[in-house]
């Protein structure tokens, strides 16, 4: 990419970040009712797209060859522990992630 062109695309991204995070105090101004549907969005998309996130992670794990999914299932018993000790969600990811990598690279190699 030239200078130009890394200019353009740097401004572009910072531009679609502000407006990512002003869209809500546009649409929603202090003082005025927020539609029920984003009362809706607010309470379940989260949990349905970390179900999705779930179901995804767990779509190509074999159960009957290689390490029989315990790397998986063991760093997925870790997300939920960490997550329901400090109700917190980096801890989890992290703590899940680097659990799975350790398990593939040196115990079910």
């Amino acid at each position: 990419m030239t200078l130009t062109q890394q200019i353009i695309t740097i401004a572009v991204v910072v531009a679609a970040t502000v407006f990512t995070r002003f869209i809500p105090y546009i649409a929603f101004p202090e003082g005025k009712r927020i539609p029920d549907f984003v009362h809706y969005l607010g309470k379940y998309l989260a949990p349905a797209v970390f179900g999705m996130l779930v179901v995804y992670c767990f779509k190509n794990v074999s159960f009957t060859s290689g390490s029989h999914g315990i790397p998986e299932l063991l760093a997925g018993a870790a997300v939920v522990i960490l997550y329901l000790w400090k109700r917190n969600m980096i801890l989890p990811i992290a703590g899940g992630t680097i659990l799975y990598m350790i398990l593939v690279q040196t115990v079910f190699r």
